[in-house]
């Protein structure tokens, strides 16, 4: 049997390696600092040693702004916007929206008159706003006993004919504001059965408790007015609300109150409903919360702008001046009617006979030797009864006598005349 041959490393082998790790330290020693923190640099390898033979490409630094993590690839984290300084060029304005004055806030007299707003959600909308309207007014103050999620078909969550005698006897209000049905779009029970909405027994039955209500107000001697649902952004709800609304004005004007109809402020030209519109103030501002039935705090102070002058009607009040007054406040009739001012009338002036005959005197002057009768020596009475026109004016149009004893006025020497004679 052969012996094995034993594999001898070659003396040179070790020689190399040692001189390519000696190379290879000398190479990374060389390398710039500025290269070794740039997170973008490409580290050694073997491409090195032929790099005389291509044009290396400079590396590209990359400063992080303050609080960004170093080596992080600048693509991964979104800049910074950072505001210039007051009055820098290039600095971006923005729109400052004033602040809303602040609603001045007196305390109510003790013998002040009450409004009781009752209702669903709308109804403690316009008593926010009738409380902004009332603010600086001592004399009337307002009460919320509105229940949002109330209406009149479900009378087992709260039946406002039964409770309503309850709370004037409570509050002892001066007028009362309704202001209810946006949650009436659901199934009410009839007797034994439950009706869909809209059916025939179902108007029935609404119709008798809208005036259930507005009868149980009257039996309390108590005015009140009943504050109308505006349009709401689904088309459905809105068409349910016009029929909702023709109830409720049968049923005020049954019982003597009188029906605020303030659909029209939320609606455009053609009858839709809109989100945004006009304030009291004319501005246009946003009225509907994004859901398109709530209202915003300016769409429940148009709310109750349209309820402010019936108020002030039946409480005999003047609303207090204030920033959200709505409008120019009435003057109480404090002074009596001024005396007229005398009037200086003056006789009229005929246009036509003091221009052509020469004639000065006022239309209606005494013209003969009579008044009325006509006076033959005058120019009009010579050319109309004994046929003679008067003589024209020296150089008037029908002045056609030759030579015109007009006086000539001679034409203005040219510039340059009194040279050309010189030359």
């Amino acid at each position: 049997m052969l012996p094995r041959k034993r594999f001898v490393v070659p003396a040179w082998v070790p020689a190399l390696l040692l001189a390519l790790a000696v190379l290879a330290t000398g190479l990374t020693a060389a390398v710039p600092p500025a290269h070794a923190q740039d997170p973008y640099y490409r580290p050694w390898s073997f491409r090195n040693f032929f790099s005389p033979f291509f044009q290396r490409r400079e590396p590209r630094y990359y400063e992080p702004p303050p609080g960004e993590m170093p080596g992080r690839p600048k693509a991964r984290i979104k800049p910074k916007m950072h505001k210039a300084p007051d009055g820098a060029a290039g600095a971006k304005q923005h729109r400052v929206v004033p602040a809303e004055p602040p609603t001045p806030v007196v305390e109510k007299q003790a013998d002040a008159k009450e409004v009781l707003v009752i209702g669903d959600f709308m109804g403690s909308g316009i008593a926010e706003g009738l409380t902004t309207v009332y603010a600086a007014n001592p004399k009337v103050k307002v009460v919320d006993r509105s229940k949002g999620s109330s209406g009149f078909v479900r009378d087992d969550y709260y039946d406002w004919p039964k409770q309503v005698g309850t709370l004037i006897d409570t509050e002892k209000p001066a007028v009362v504001v309704v202001m209810l049905g946006s949650n009436d779009r659901q199934q009410m029970r009839v007797g034994n059965a439950s009706e869909a909405p809209r059916t025939e027994n179902w108007d029935k039955e609404y119709d008798s408790r809208a005036k259930a209500l507005a009868k149980a107000i009257a039996d309390k001697k108590v005015p009140f007015i009943w504050v109308g649902t505006p349009a709401f952004k689904f088309s459905k709800m809105t068409t349910d609300m016009l029929a909702f609304n023709d109830v409720y004005r049968a049923a005020a004007e049954g019982a003597g109150a009188e029906f605020i109809d303030v659909w029209d402020g939320f609606v455009d030209e053609n009858g839709t409903f809109v989100a945004t519109g006009p304030d009291v103030d004319g501005q246009p501002v946003r009225l509907r919360s994004d859901d398109g039935i709530n209202f915003t705090k300016a769409g429940k102070r148009k709310l109750a702008f349209y309820a402010e002058k019936p108020l002030n009607k039946i409480l005999g009040v003047t609303n207090m001046p204030g920033p959200h007054s709505g409008g120019p406040n009435v003057p109480s009739p404090v002074q009596g009617p001024k005396k007229a001012a005398p009037i200086d009338r003056t006789p009229p002036i005929s246009l036509n006979d003091p221009a052509l005959d020469g004639g000065g005197d006022l239309l209606g002057a005494q013209i003969g030797p009579k008044r009325g009768q006509p006076d033959p020596d005058t120019p009009s009475d010579k050319l109309l009864i004994q046929g003679i026109a008067p003589a024209p004016s020296p150089g008037r149009a029908d002045d056609f006598s030759w030579p015109t004893d007009a006086p000539k006025v001679a034409a203005p020497a040219a510039p340059d005349a009194g040279k050309a004679a010189a030359h």
